[in-house]
């Protein structure tokens, strides 16, 4: 082909994708020799590149990001389920349930209230606290793991991690009916479709994961292949968007389901952690770019106001639940701070909050985008201080 220029329009794609690809390799090396989450460093390459930067990035790569986040975050939950070993269970259960159903109910109580007492309407305010529930399963999962952090600590906060967003969303699910109820309005049918998103999530969970701990690993004894291990993330993911219930929450039952159940499998997930990274660094880098700066900075005593009532929230919750669990007081300390990432499950619940309370949207909108950029730029950091400091005192 000798003709000049590039007529399909591919040219700014692939070369934003290459960089992108390579702003995750210079994130690897500085994480590896700082104290910098690589999480946080690709954030930060994704604002300066981003509309709130230089603008860098196309259009073409942006409007991938939707595919990206709901591919990135399936493979973090398939992953997260494998976490929910029965020995693991049988260990930390019960600090895994106290722990993370304690911080849940602080978290929206204590930011409903406190939300309230700045001026806004009581049912938005609890609507706010449900919100602020939400963590970030991948930014947690990634720096539990730039850690090295092992133990009890760790094993515990991975299992807070995988059903943290299933007690967020029933959470917000029951703060909407609530919200509803103060204005005077129905809100059973919200109720209803929580209960199809999470019921629904756990049935297709478990039919794609029990036939997939019996089916995989036969090709090549002792793990899935990549193949197999893929297939079954697409098909949750996409599955659970066309059924419209918790992709999060399927894949994560997919997974615990094999793990759990398949005899055969040596590593039922060691094929997964070869290729989460580059989805990692594209999700993250476009989740960085999307954000916008002025919208943190235009929130003014609000946003700080929410901020501080989050994470004192994390702070009271993580001691509560630690210390009805039972476990140490240097472990009780550190559970909120290690929980204080947040994005992409929490923004979702803001537009739906937005479409619920229109009267309210802009508010719930703009506080909810513009401290997620704080949220993901200080909570895996805080993250990898927690499991780190866990470890060392161990």
């Amino acid at each position: 082909m000798t003709g000049h220029g590039d007529p399909s329009g591919l040219a700014p794609l692939f070369v934003a994708l290459g960089a992108l690809f390579l702003s995750g390799l210079v994130a690897d090396a500085l994480g590896q020799r700082t104290s910098l989450p690589r999480v946080t460093l690709l954030l930060g390459i994704g604002i300066v590149a981003g509309g709130s930067g230089l603008d860098l990035i196309p259009a073409a790569a942006r409007e991938a990001y939707s595919f990206l986040s709901v591919t990135a975050l399936s493979l973090v939950a398939f992953l997260l389920g494998g976490t929910l070993k029965r020995e693991t269970l049988a260990a930390h259960g019960r600090s895994i349930l106290l722990i993370s159903l304690a911080i849940v109910v602080v978290t929206v109580l204590g930011v409903g209230a406190g939300l309230w007492a700045l001026g806004l309407a009581p049912g938005v305010a609890l609507v706010l606290g449900a919100i602020a529930t939400a963590t970030d399963p991948a930014a947690a999962t990634d720096a539990i793991n730039q850690s090295g952090a092992k133990g009890g600590f760790v094993d515990t906060l991975r299992g807070i991690v995988a059903i943290d967003d299933a007690w967020g969303m029933l959470t917000f699910a029951l703060a909407v009916v609530a919200a509803k109820a103060l204005a005077g309005a129905a809100g059973g049918e919200m109720l209803l479709e929580a209960a199809w998103e999470i019921g629904g999530a756990l049935a297709l969970g478990l039919a794609l994961g029990l036939p997939g701990a019996v089916l995989t690993g036969r090709l090549k004894p002792g793990e899935p292949s990549l193949t197999e291990a893929l297939g079954l993330v697409f098909l949750a993911a996409g599955l659970s968007l066309w059924l419209e219930v918790s992709f999060l929450l399927t894949a994560m039952t997919a997974g615990a389901a094999i793990v759990n159940l398949a005899r055969h499998h040596e590593r039922a997930f060691h094929e997964i952690e070869h290729v989460q990274w580059p989805f990692m660094i594209l999700f993250f880098v476009l989740a960085g770019a999307s954000l916008e700066i002025g919208k943190l900075l235009a929130l003014g005593a609000l946003g700080a106001g929410y901020v501080a009532l989050r994470i004192a929230a994390r702070l009271a919750g993580g001691w509560a639940g630690g210390w009805l669990a039972g476990a140490s007081a240097r472990d009780r300390a550190l559970y909120g701070p290690a929980l204080l990432p947040q994005a992409g499950v929490a923004v979702g619940m803001a537009l739906v909050a937005a479409q619920e309370f229109p009267e309210a949207a802009d508010t719930i909108l703009t506080l909810t985008l513009g401290t997620t950029v704080l949220f993901e730029l200080i909570g895996p950091a805080v993250t990898v201080w927690a499991a780190r400091r866990a470890r060392d005192e161990g």
